[in-house]
């Protein structure tokens, strides 16, 4: 089987690199970006199979890096799991969000590692 490509855009280093590290003895390539500006050129060029999206990030944040992505043919389709520190208890969060129809929203003071890791495996339907 190909190996599924998941994209971290993660402005925070020490937090990409545990996700990265979470996913490394599982089947996938691994892309990252520092910011919703890198994040939506590396999503368009190298269309992974799976986003794994911060909200809060400095150039472009995750909501406006989603919409934009979300105009796109392709990207219209593509998986995104939010992971953000932002508790989504405020509507405006609530409707940006279901705007831009993620599979997941999780905040990441709530969820462990390999909580993310079954997730993203959930969503992509790959069997252990």
């Amino acid at each position: 089987m190909d190996n599924k490509k998941i994209l971290i855009v993660e402005d925070e280093e020490a937090v990409q690199k545990a996700i990265s590290e979470a996913f490394v003895n599982q089947e996938f390539t691994m892309l990252t970006a520092k910011d919703g500006e890198e994040g939506l050129s590396v999503s368009l060029k190298e269309h992974p199979d799976l986003i794994l999206l911060d909200i809060l990030m400095p150039k472009m944040d995750g909501m406006i890096m989603l919409q934009k992505l979300r105009l796109d043919e392709w990207g219209k389709t593509v998986p995104v799991i939010i992971l953000t520190n932002v508790s989504p208890n405020s509507s405006s969060v609530i409707n940006s969000v279901l705007q831009t129809a993620p599979a997941y929203y999780f905040v990441k003071s709530d969820v462990k590692l390999e909580g993310i890791v079954s997730k993203v495996k959930e969503v992509l339907k790959i069997e252990d």
